[in-house]
């Protein structure tokens, strides 16, 4: 066997004892994305063991030093971290996303509160986002539009994590909801975590909290759209998996204090099957609307690494994308459009690196 071969066996193996439903999603993606998107998920959860289980203290050095050999081109003799540095190089995936990963779990061991609804989502953009946006990168789309719907995605799915653990999290000696949700109930952080016990005030804000991620997985959703049509129904899976967590939460009465939700087999093949029917042809002009929105501003840094990152190669059309059907057509056109934008600004900073400045202030500046 070779070293290549044994280092996919072993990152398939840490994908299997960990995410069932990144596990169930990734059997829906075609053989050559589902190599190096396991390897991304065997680094990110090698990384985050590293530091949440972490007894000596020094998990967070570690990791950047690995993270720091990854990029050198030079990874530590770890099966995990060369399939990393391989994906990282075949598809140019900026430094910053798995440094903002590393971040935010750095805030993990911090112990960080969040005071709003915003902060909590600057927290999913780092423990999630960067990987919908690396996700995205593998399957060969850089169109920020499509980034930013799959960061969406992303932090809907931690919003819906956190919904979910809230109790086991207290116990844990940690809480993430939002404290000025708190407030208004009238609970007291400190408290809570010293004797966490569900109360319908508590009740009341999971239940917002799960309203939040449906919002952020409605923008993601679309955004699937914009990726190749082979990628779609793995995407599609991981979205519904996710949202059906909260969905359960909900029909345990949205307490996630005294039990844990699980889904049902027969709740998920449910799921799947509304997920894969939610946008039809006649919704294109609606997707199109929704694909264009601004980020969301927490993640808005994560898609500005990327188009600031210059590719490794000039090809435009994203690998796997059919051309058969009038949506696949219009998706491929968008993400054209898109990277051709990319390579003007690219060219236009050249010129202008190139050109001394006229005048006093002439110009605007371009971000390096």
């Amino acid at each position: 066997m070779s070293r290549r071969v044994a280092d996919a066996a072993a990152c398939r193996s840490l994908l299997c004892d960990g995410s069932r439903s990144f596990y169930a999603a990734s059997l829906f993606l075609p053989q050559h994305i589902r190599r190096p998107a396991t390897a991304m998920y065997a680094f990110c959860r090698l990384a985050d063991d590293a530091i949440d289980l972490d007894e000596r203290g020094d998990g967070l050095e570690r990791m950047q030093a690995r993270l720091d050999a990854i990029y050198d081109g030079k990874p530590m003799d770890i099966p995990a971290d060369r399939a990393f540095t391989e994906v990282v190089r075949r598809y140019s995936i900026p430094k910053a996303l798995p440094q903002a990963l590393l971040e935010g779990f750095e805030w993990d061991t911090q112990g960080h509160r969040y005071p709003d609804l915003a902060s909590l989502e600057a927290y999913g953009s780092r423990v999630a986002g960067t990987v919908g946006a690396m996700m995205t990168l593998v399957m060969g789309v850089r169109s920020p539009d499509a980034l930013a719907r799959a960061c969406d995605l992303g932090v809907a799915m931690q919003l819906t994590n956190i919904a979910r653990d809230v109790g086991e999290d207290a116990r844990n000696g940690r809480i993430y909801l939002p404290l000025n949700w708190l407030q208004e109930k009238g609970i007291d952080p400190d408290e809570f975590l010293a004797n966490p016990r569900f109360t319908p005030e508590m009740g009341e804000i999971v239940q917002r909290l799960l309203k939040a991620a449906d919002v952020l997985y409605a923008r993601g959703a679309v955004g699937i759209h914009a990726l190749p049509p082979s990628c779609r129904k793995g995407m599609q899976a991981a979205a519904a998996l996710y949202s059906e967590i909260g969905r359960e939460v909900e029909r345990n009465g949205c307490d996630s204090i005294s039990r844990r939700a699980v889904t049902s087999p027969t709740r998920k093949v449910l799921a799947l099957y509304a997920m894969s029917r939610r946008w039809g042809r006649g919704d294109l002009h609606v997707v199109k609307e929704i694909l264009s929105e601004d980020p969301l501003e927490a993640n808005r840094f994560l898609v500005d690494a990327v188009r600031e990152q210059e590719t490794l190669t000039q090809e435009i059309r994203p690998q796997g994308v059919g051309m058969g059907r009038v949506e696949d057509r219009i998706m491929w056109l968008h993400n054209l459009f898109q990277r051709l934008e990319q390579q003007d600004r690219r060219s236009s900073r050249s010129n202008h690196r190139a050109s001394p400045r006229t005048g006093s202030g002439g110009g605007t500046p371009v971000a390096g």
